[in-house]
């Protein structure tokens, strides 16, 4: 069987000497305004949390409806409804209660131009081409404590509750106050290579965050900035630090298969999270870049391109995908074994549907990759519906689809 990523290898490799598009060394940490509920203002490098940094980080929530359900007509909905049941049953789950079909909304940070706090679990969010949707819950991005490193009073941890909105803005190419230097490197797995931004364990992505473990020794907490590299070595890891000194630690989620998983993030091929038994190892550069910055995060377009069906038609027109992304900032989900894609529609070419469990997407760039075990890419897809001139609207089940074309 030919490995999926057999045309993408090259590119992935190539990866390492690709410069020319990223920015300075701080433009690419979230950076902006944070007012209160009684309209103080501070301004500074932003993180959520102990997680997202970076304008390539992913914002989660949930959507609270979905008006893309008005284009089915009385027997499309019928359909849709009898294959949820279906499909539930073939998953033991009985309660059937209600199919409102509401999904995930995510996007990266650098796609947000606001977020206005609604509630203890609700937000507002006002895209770059003055979209407003309305989020509710989800993740723990919802109801976060904001951490603001404004250059006066230092670093401020804000409750949400204290939250009206967050105003986001080009970040400075040089910080003069932050939060730590940017994490970049190259993550080696049984399947390839990935450079880009890394997060490790789903949490630290920053110099100053620190990677727990215990040696012979003792307990050791080390900083990230400290460290060049990080095996995968018998029940633990081989931790090499810049000044050439080698320790093996174990005993915590950071080094041992407790951990959550590390993400290579970059804009060539979205984001990739790679699962412990993936993981071989990962080197970190010395002089970190942090990926875009936020203005090359573009205004969000609807999906617009061609959808191919099994009789051979050709329907053009804007694009609501899985009846939920239509914009191009929205990410496609998919999976390659034990490696998690995120790819924004705005990159993506083509997608083929394989089988009932996967799909071939073709990247702008020419890369290829068959992802499966999603509902973006598998026969549990909801459909296609296109906007034709005319406002002629017409539905089409996954089943029906041969290929999507965007343009």
């Amino acid at each position: 069987m030919k490995s999926p990523f057999k045309k993408i290898l090259t590119v992935l490799l190539l990866q390492m000497l690709w410069l020319p598009a990223i920015q300075a060394q701080d433009e690419g940490l979230i950076y902006g305004t944070l007012t209160t509920v009684d309209g103080k203002k501070y301004t500074g490098q932003l993180r959520w949390g102990k997680e997202e940094a970076y304008w390539s980080d992913i914002f989660n929530s949930s959507k609270t409806h979905n008006d893309n359900l008005d284009y089915l007509s009385r027997a499309d909905m019928r359909e849709l409804d009898r294959r949820y049941r279906r499909r539930n049953r073939n998953y033991g789950v009985f309660n059937f209660s209600s199919y409102d079909y509401t999904h995930t909304f995510a996007c990266r940070f650098g796609d947000i131009q606001t977020l206005r706090i609604t509630g203890s679990r609700r937000v507002e969010v006002l895209l770059k081409n003055n979209t407003k949707i309305r989020l509710k819950g989800g993740s723990n991005d919802i109801g976060a404590t904001v951490r603001v490193m404004d250059k006066e009073l230092g670093e401020l941890s804000i409750r949400w509750s204290r939250i009206d909105k967050v105003d986001f803005m080009k970040t400075p190419a040089k910080l003069e106050a932050k939060m730590g230097a940017p994490l970049w490197g190259t993550v080696e797995t049984r399947k390839g290579k990935f450079t880009g931004i890394i997060q490790w364990d789903h949490d630290e992505r920053l110099g100053n965050d620190i990677l727990n473990g215990s040696s012979e020794d003792g307990r050791m907490k080390i900083p990230f900035k400290n460290i060049k590299s990080i095996k995968k070595h018998r029940w633990g890891s081989l931790v090499k630090l810049k000044s050439g000194r080698e320790v093996y630690l174990t005993g915590t989620n950071d080094v041992e298969d407790g951990n959550r998983g590390i993400i290579v993030s970059h804009h060539l091929f979205g984001r990739v999270d790679i699962n412990w038994d993936e993981f071989k190892n990962v080197t970190f550069v010395d002089n970190p870049q942090s990926g875009l910055g936020y203005d090359s995060y573009k205004t969000p377009t609807l999906l617009t391109g061609t959808v191919t069906t099994t009789d051979g038609r050709n329907i053009k027109g804007q694009i609501i995908y899985d009846l939920d992304e239509k914009l191009s900032i929205e990410l496609l989900d998919g999976k390659v074994g034990d490696l998690d894609h995120q790819i924004p529609f705005g990159i993506i070419k083509n997608i083929t549907p394989k089988n009932y469990y996967s799909a071939e997407v073709e990247l702008k760039s020419g890369q290829k990759i068959v992802l499966g075990d999603s509902q973006d890419v598998s026969e549990r897809h909801t459909g296609i519906v296109v906007i034709a001139k005319g406002e002629n609207k017409e539905y089409i089940p996954w089943k029906k689809v041969s290929k999507v074309s965007f343009e």
